[in-house]
């Protein structure tokens, strides 16, 4: 699973549309309700708002990118989730920048904000700092990545380890970044087809 997350963040990289899109399918409404379940299941915080940007009559589609990734997107062309071989969608940061607390938040301190912009995996020193804040998660959840003084989330990761493990081993890998602000999916503007 590690050579598939690190996968992940290498697509996400140099993501383009024209390269990386191999197709868009419209989806079939028994279809849409098992993905809006899903996500449900996934974040339940989401409920009061999700009829905001997934209501249950739009025709959101799935865009089918190389490599087994998929994007989720509504009618209006808006990226909303992302996954990699039907694990569970994971927001993206648009939408995790208008709903941050759809995701635990786990916050490194001001000397990782260039390394997390540059789309490196998040250190446990860099968590643990005294300027550093963990929300309790276990290994392999799904997390954003904040950073001291800033507001919005500057990536979206999965924990390598609980949060426990973190602050005693404090050294390693913490959280795999999956998708970070200005890759190549944060820089797609939305898909028109």
């Amino acid at each position: 699973q590690t050579c598939l997350i690190h996968f992940i963040k290498r697509m996400f990289k140099k993501f383009t549309e024209k390269e990386n899109v191999s197709g868009v399918t419209q989806l079939k409404s028994s279809v849409q309700k098992g993905i809006r379940n899903s996500i449900l299941d996934t974040y339940p915080d989401i409920e009061p708002y999700l009829d905001n940007f997934l209501p249950k009559k739009d025709q959101f589609k799935v865009v089918k990118c190389h490599d087994h990734i998929e994007l989720l997107v509504n009618s209006g062309g808006e990226l909303l989730f992302f996954r990699h071989h039907n694990e569970q969608w994971c927001p993206t940061l648009r939408l995790l920048h208008q709903y941050p607390f759809l995701l635990p938040q786990q916050q490194v301190d001001k000397g990782a904000i260039r390394f997390v912009l540059s789309g490196a995996n998040i250190m446990c020193p860099g968590l643990t700092h005294p300027n550093a804040k963990m929300t309790p998660v276990e290994s392999g959840t799904v997390v954003g990545i904040f950073a001291e003084g800033k507001t919005h989330a500057l990536a979206v990761g999965k924990t390598n380890m609980s949060t426990q493990e973190i602050r005693s081993k404090n050294k390693g890998v913490g959280v795999e970044t999956y998708h970070y602000l200005n890759d190549g999916l944060w820089n797609m503007a939305g898909i028109k087809h």
